[in-house]
């Protein structure tokens, strides 16, 4: 990968780069097109494909995470993709089973909160496998989606106070037609879950509604409002409403015009995100 990344550059050809888990939707799609607009029709753009096992608790659903790989190439292919980084965990992880692996990219004020309180090893995992491909593919542009706005947000900081020379692009967020953000785990949903998950859209349209008729409102009044919604659902369950600054996601007590909204909600085992500007 960095010999491919190397000869392209000395030929001054553009690298837009969209890293993945693999089991790709149409949201992973719009990236490839954000990409593919930011390097142009010469450059080269490259989807990586590696469910990072440092990012997942051991609760969590590594080895159930979805995978189908000779579908995300097909879907890649007709996207116009350059190239797929497929890299091994003896690749990215050298030693990690004997217990000679020991180096760590960890970033402690925006990724503390949200994800970061509710899963506490998650952007250690985040940060160390996105600098590794970052290292790799060695992009000027990499490419994310709005729908993980803390991921991203760490990313951005992560590139800033480490001086990596890349330009990061954050994507609209891509819903299915009833609203819900596209998100591989949406099909660990059962039929009843799936009806169920879209009270996260109407989450946000209902707080982006009462942003919009008053200048200010306390945070308590939204997430009362939000956790009825949720747990009016047969199966939903809050994991946590919070309001932020968009830019520094610092908490905020009063939310008005331009304050962001994150959502967790679990539906049985199953946990999605979201998030608008409101």
């Amino acid at each position: 990968m960095q010999r491919a990344a190397r000869t392209w550059k000395l030929g001054e050809l553009g690298i837009g780069f969209v890293p993945t888990m693999g089991y790709l939707h149409a949201g992973h799609l719009s990236l490839v097109q954000v990409a593919r607009k930011e390097v142009g029709a010469i450059g080269r753009v490259i989807v990586s494909i590696y469910v990072n096992p440092t990012q997942f608790a051991a609760h969590e659903d590594l080895s159930t995470y979805p995978r189908d790989l000779r579908r995300d190439l097909r879907l890649c292919r007709e996207a116009g993709v350059d190239a797929v980084f497929l890299p091994s965990d003896s690749a990215m992880y050298p030693g990690k089973g004997e217990g000679s692996y020991s180096t760590y990219v960890v970033e402690e004020k925006v990724s503390s909160g949200l994800e970061g309180a509710s899963r506490p090893t998650h952007f250690r995992g985040v940060t160390t496998i996105v600098a590794k491909l970052f290292n790799c593919v060695l992009p000027e542009v990499a490419v994310f989606g709005a729908k993980d706005w803390q991921q991203a947000s760490v990313i951005r900081r992560m590139c800033a106070d480490l001086n990596f020379p890349i330009k990061i692009v954050v994507a609209p967020t891509h819903r299915e037609p009833d609203g819900l953000a596209m998100s591989s785990r949406n099909v660990y949903l059962t039929a009843q879950q799936r009806l169920e998950a879209t009270v996260l859209s109407r989450c946000i349209r209902e707080c982006q509604s009462q942003v919009r008729q008053s200048r200010e409102i306390p945070v308590g009044q939204l997430v009362d409002l939000i956790r009825g919604k949720v747990e009016g659902e047969t199966s939903g369950k809050l994991d946590y409403a919070a309001f932020f600054e968009s830019n520094t996601l610092e908490p905020v007590e009063r939310v008005k015009k331009g304050t962001h909204l994150a959502l967790a909600v679990f539906f049985g085992k199953v946990r999605l995100i979201d998030n608008a500007r409101l």
